[in-house]
């Protein structure tokens, strides 16, 4: 069994001449939550996107749960990359569900298709995760009949339906009203408060605060500082740390 769910060493990604993540290196170890905090245009979304292969990387390694599935811009073999694609979740920021599906049909088609799981299994296992949601008797809603809210818990739902490793969200209410927000945080306390492995870029920095185990503040494509959430968040070392959340917590207080 690895302690490291996810290793990234030396991760580097740029499109064209604009270097968007730049010898990166961390990891997450097993029932760890870390939250990826920092400007909008810094990489943080790029770094979930490279880890759970929606982007190739130029350089560097990437690891999931023992499994290496990039190192230098050369991919592991087809079987492995699978594996490790399958240990890996990741929660959109705008939903990403299929509006011609329902709610139920959402969450049990990945795992007909890519666990091969028989229709009765996937929507029990549907099922069971939408109840565990909130959202009991939201099964034949389309997505357009759900709020932004509902159709965020279904789309986590849709991701722990293919029973992930390690589970990224990536900024999981920025499109969400105050109201809806924090169901999407009473969700995410709940998945801590199992162990289960998260990674999650956003810029709720008291929720980051409370929920995590470690923050990550991230600038330019790099790591600026890191530590326990308290810390990071409390006492910033790094003086762009600071400066990036005191120019948040004016913006929340209307300055």
């Amino acid at each position: 069994m690895f302690v490291d769910i996810v290793k990234v060493e030396n991760l580097s990604k740029s499109y064209g001449n604009l270097a968007v993540l730049q010898n990166i290196s961390f990891s997450v170890k097993r029932g760890e939550v870390a939250a990826v905090i920092g400007p909008s245009g810094s990489g943080k979304s790029t770094l979930l996107r490279c880890i759970t292969h929606l982007e190739m990387v130029d350089a560097g390694s990437i690891t999931i749960d023992g499994d290496e599935m990039a190192r230098d811009g050369e991919y592991a073999a087809p079987d492995v990359l699978r594996r490790s694609c399958l240990k890996v979740g990741l929660v959109f920021q705008n939903f990403n569900l299929f509006p011609h599906f329902s709610a139920l049909r959402n969450i049990t088609e990945a795992q007909i298709h890519v666990l091969k799981r028989s229709r009765a299994e996937a929507e029990g296992r549907a099922r069971e995760l939408l109840a565990s949601m909130g959202l009991s008797g939201k099964e034949a809603a389309y997505p357009c009949q759900l709020s932004g809210g509902q159709q965020q818990r279904v789309s986590i739902a849709r991701a722990l339906a293919l029973d992930p490793r390690v589970l990224f969200f990536d900024e999981p209410t920025s499109a969400l009203d105050p109201e809806l927000t924090a169901e999407i945080l009473r969700v995410i306390r709940r998945l801590a408060a199992e162990n289960m492995t998260m990674v999650i870029v956003t810029h709720e920095i008291a929720f980051a605060r409370e929920v995590a185990d470690r923050v990550l503040f991230m600038d330019g494509g790099v790591f600026i500082e890191e530590g326990p959430a308290e810390s990071v968040i409390d006492n910033p070392k790094a003086e762009r740390t600071r400066l990036f959340l005191q120019k948040l917590s004016g913006e929340k207080n209307g300055h």
